[in-house]
């Protein structure tokens, strides 16, 4: 039977999932560091296999760690048969805002994009050339995460630059993220009616807010790059242009200096100086000022940007949290939402502190607008974009 392996190269981890034609997901690997080390949980068969290396973990090692496990598995006899390869593009400008085979020609604009995302890019690079080295047969897709806010409207996408300039370099606010969105809105039309107003908090190493109307992108927090929005885990978010210009001359940074400090140095491992990960953060918050510092402002912003949305939406009928910290973490989900209180956003402490493992309600009854987690699935999502493509 044809198999498809999916493939999400992000900023924080690296995850696989080969599914077979009928679209049953048959194994599924999560590779993320963990200190000096990282760490690959196998799913497969209901159970979890964890593994520990440690160095520095490459696309090269990883898929042929997948490989390998397809083979001992009995999941696969041979690499032919995997006739699809599905990977996320994270990347900006109008071309890869786009579902595409991936090509000669794609390859070489996604080279020439790679300093404008380095932390996405370059992991998507290495995964496309160890996918041809493993896989020489499978068709490679592109699978955008931009597509879904192609639909944004014109005063959510321009910045206040000259329009000629953004139109001649392609300076529009693309958005991020936009599988996880579609892969939401997927899951609540099969549970039923789509709310009209829809805020949905995707919180993981990357951070993403997203505003949605009858089903439609108005607004979302990331734009040219993954750089822009509310804080992240290395990356600081909204910052005045002028400081950025200021900052480079004062530490006599170079382009590539600049690109790898906003991109790595920045966000909650800048703020707090010890570690970009929620989890640490808390455990060190009461006796660390500048721990409590960066999970303040982390909060804070969160809670502007919903604000701000609710605005734009002229209410609000469902806030989402998804993504790592936003389905494991029911602190940050709980200050996050004391925040907003006064828009009749109230949570539930018992539904909130439940292990949630798939959509839950977890507002109090008296709540006037639906809070919910529901867990995303951004590779069930890319296998439907590349499984279009397969009778092409």
């Amino acid at each position: 039977m044809e198999k498809y392996l999916i493939v999400n190269p992000g900023s924080a981890s690296k995850k696989y999932a080969l599914f077979n034609n009928k679209g049953e997901k048959l194994i599924s690997f999560h590779f993320e560091k963990e200190g000096k080390r990282f760490i690959a949980t196998t799913n497969f068969g209901g159970r979890s296999q964890i593994s520990i290396f440690g160095g520095r973990l490459i696309s090269v090692f990883a898929q042929d760690f997948v490989f390998k496990t397809l083979i001992e598995k009995n999941i696969i006899i041979a690499k032919e048969e995997i006739i699809t390869c599905g990977v996320r593009i994270v990347a900006p400008g109008k071309f890869f805002a786009v579902h595409r085979v991936l090509d000669n020609k794609f390859l070489a604009k996604l080279k020439e994009a790679n300093t404008a995302a380095p932390l996405h890019i370059g992991p998507a690079l290495e995964e496309i050339r160890s996918a041809i080295k493993f896989f020489p047969k499978a068709k490679i897709i592109a699978v955008s995460d931009s597509a879904f806010y192609d639909a944004l409207p014109l005063r959510s996408k321009f910045y206040g630059l000259p329009v000629k300039d953004c139109k001649k370099f392609g300076i529009y606010r693309f958005g991020y993220h936009g599988i996880s969105m579609t892969s939401i809105l997927n899951k609540l039309k099969s549970f039923g009616r789509l709310p009209e107003r829809i805020i949905v908090c995707h919180l993981g190493g990357g951070v993403t807010v997203s505003a949605v109307k009858k089903g439609l992108p108005i607004d979302t927090s990331m734009g040219f790059t993954p750089l822009e929005g509310a804080l992240m885990a290395t990356r600081p978010g909204d910052i005045d242009a002028g400081a950025v210009l200021y900052l480079a001359k004062k530490k006599k940074f170079n382009f590539e200096q600049l690109e790898n400090y906003l991109n790595k140095e920045c966000g909650l491992l800048g703020l707090s100086g010890l570690s970009s990960d929620i989890r640490e953060l808390l455990a060190k918050e009461k006796k660390d000022k500048n721990a409590k510092l960066a999970l303040e402002i982390f909060v804070y912003r969160l809670a502007k940007y919903i604000g701000s949305y609710i605005a734009s939406l002229g209410g609000l009928d469902l806030l989402i949290f998804s993504a790592t910290i936003g389905e494991r973490s029911s602190i940050m989900r709980n200050r996050i939402c004391r925040y907003l209180e006064h828009f009749g956003v109230v949570l539930d402490p018992n539904k909130n502190k439940k292990m949630i493992t798939q959509p839950t309600l977890i507002c109090h009854d008296k709540s006037k607008v639906k809070i919910a987690v529901t867990p995303t699935d951004e590779m069930t999502e890319m296998y439907r974009v590349s499984k279009s493509f397969s009778s092409d």
